[in-house]
C-alpha cells in the first residue's frame, strides 16, 4: 500500500522540476505547500508563469522565500508539520559553479542544513531531497550504480550534491530521519530550464544560429523524460527507506544503510549520442542545424548511464519515454509558448 501522506512541502516550486512535481501532486488531491526564492539565475518570467499555474488550483500556498533563512524555513515547517518534504531547490548547473561557487555553498550545502533540521524538529516523516547524477565524477564504471564509489567530484556543484547525501545519512543516523536522496539524470521536457542542452538548440535553431557541440560530439547522456522523472518521485515518496539488515561496517554499500536511508538513480538507462539527440531536434523542427565544434567543457563528463535496478526493485517503476517523443512535445511546448521565431 505504501505510506499514506498528504501534507507536501517542495522547495524550488517555481523551477523545473518543482513545477511538474507540484502539478502532479495537486492533481492526485495532495495539499502542496510551495517555496522558492524566484532568483534570476535564469528567466524568472519563465518561473513565474510556473507559478502561476500552480496558484490556480486551491490546493497549493506558495511561500516566497530562500533555504539559507535558517528561521524562515524553520518555521514554515513548524507551521506546516509537513508529512514529506521534497528538496528540489538548489543552484543548479555545472558551469556556474566554476565562476559562481559560493552560490552553490549558499544554496546546496547551507540551504540544505537549514531543511535536515526543520524536518528534524517539526517532525517530517519522509525527507525526499534531489542529487545528481553529476556525482559520479571520474567514475567511468557503466552503467551508474547507486553501489559505486563515488569520491572523485569533477565541480563543485556535484560536490554539494554528494555533500547532500552525506548531511542525509548523518541525520538518518543521529536522529532516524527517513531520507531518500534521488540521482536525476538529464531531465528535460516542456518547461524546461533555459540553460539545459535542448532549450539552447532549439532556441538557436529557429533564430538560424550556430549551436555548440562540446567534446566534438563525443557526449553521450542518459536523457530523461520530465514525466518519468516525476512518476519516479512520486512512488519513492510514498516508500519510506527501510534499514538494509545486510549493510556491514567491514563492506560499507554507498546506497543503503543500517538507518533509514536510501539513494536512488532516475534515469533512462538508455544512453544516447548527443548527435543523435541533436538530430532528433532537427527533425521535430525540421532545421538542419549550424554546428560549431567545440573541446570538453571543464567539470563536465563524456557520459552518463544510469542503473535503475534499485527502482524497479523497490517501486517497480523505470522511465521509458523515447527521445524522440520527449523531444516533439518540448519543441511543440517550446513553440507554443515563445512563437516560431524562439521569441516570446
Amino acid at each position: 500500500m505504501g505510506f499514506k501522506y498528504n501534507k507536501v512541502l517542495v522547495t524550488g516550486a517555481a523551477g523545473f522540476i518543482g513545477f511538474h512535481l507540484s502539478r502532479r501532486l495537486l492533481a492526485d488531491g495532495r495539499d502542496v505547500t510551495g517555496i522558492d526564492n524566484l532568483n534570476d539565475y535564469y528567466d524568472v518570467t519563465l518561473k513565474e508563469k510556473r507559478l502561476a499555474m500552480l496558484q490556480e488550483d486551491h490546493g497549493f500556498s506558495f511561500v516566497k522565500g530562500d533555504l539559507v533563512d535558517r528561521e524562515g524555513i524553520r518555521a514554515l515547517c513548524a507551521e506546516g508539520r509537513f508529512d514529506v518534504v521534497v528538496n528540489l531547490a538548489a543552484q543548479a548547473g555545472v558551469r556556474y559553479s566554476l565562476t559562481n561557487p559560493h552560490a552553490y555553498i549558499d544554496a546546496n550545502i547551507v540551504g540544505f542544513v537549514n531543511i535536515l533540521e526543520a524536518c528534524r524538529h517539526s517532525g517530517v516523516k519522509h525527507l525526499v531531497y534531489a542529487s545528481s547524477s553529476s556525482v559520479y565524477g571520474a567514475n567511468t564504471n557503466m552503467p551508474f550504480s547507486v553501489h559505486h564509489n563515488i569520491d572523485h567530484p569533477v565541480s563543485l556543484y556535484a560536490a554539494s550534491k554528494k555533500s547532500n547525501e552525506l548531511m542525509a545519512h548523518s541525520y538518518s543516523h543521529l536522529y532516524g530521519l527517513p531520507c531518500t536522496g534521488l540521482r536525476f539524470f538529464t531531465v528535460y521536457g516542456p518547461w524546461g530550464r533555459p540553460d539545459m542542452a535542448l532549450f539552447l538548440f532549439t532556441r538557436a535553431m529557429l533564430k538560424k544560429k550556430p549551436i555548440q557541440i562540446f567534446n566534438h560530439g563525443k557526449m553521450q547522456r542518459d536523457f530523461t523524460y520530465i514525466d518519468d522523472i516525476i512518476e519516479g518521485v512520486v512512488r519513492v515518496m510514498a516508500n519510506l527507506p527501510q534499514p538494509n539488515p545486510e549493510w556491514s561496517g567491514n563492506h560499507p554499500d554507498p546506497g543503503t544503510s543500517y538507518a533509514p536511508y536510501k539513494i536512488y538513480n532516475i534515469g533512462n538507462n538508455n544512453p544516447v549520442e548527443l548527435m543523435t539527440f541533436v538530430k532528433a531536434i532537427e527533425e521535430a523542427l525540421g532545421i538542419t542545424a549550424e554546428k560549431e565544434f567545440l573541446d570538453l567543457q571543464a567539470g563536465d563528463v563524456p557520459a552518463t548511464y544510469a542503473d535503475v535496478e534499485d527502482l524497479m526493485q523497490d517501486v517497480g517503476f523505470k522511465p521509458e519515454t523515447p527521445i524522440k517523443v520527449g523531444i516533439e512535445r518540448f519543441v511543440a511546448w517550446y513553440r507554443d509558448y515563445y512563437g516560431n521565431n524562439g521569441d516570446r
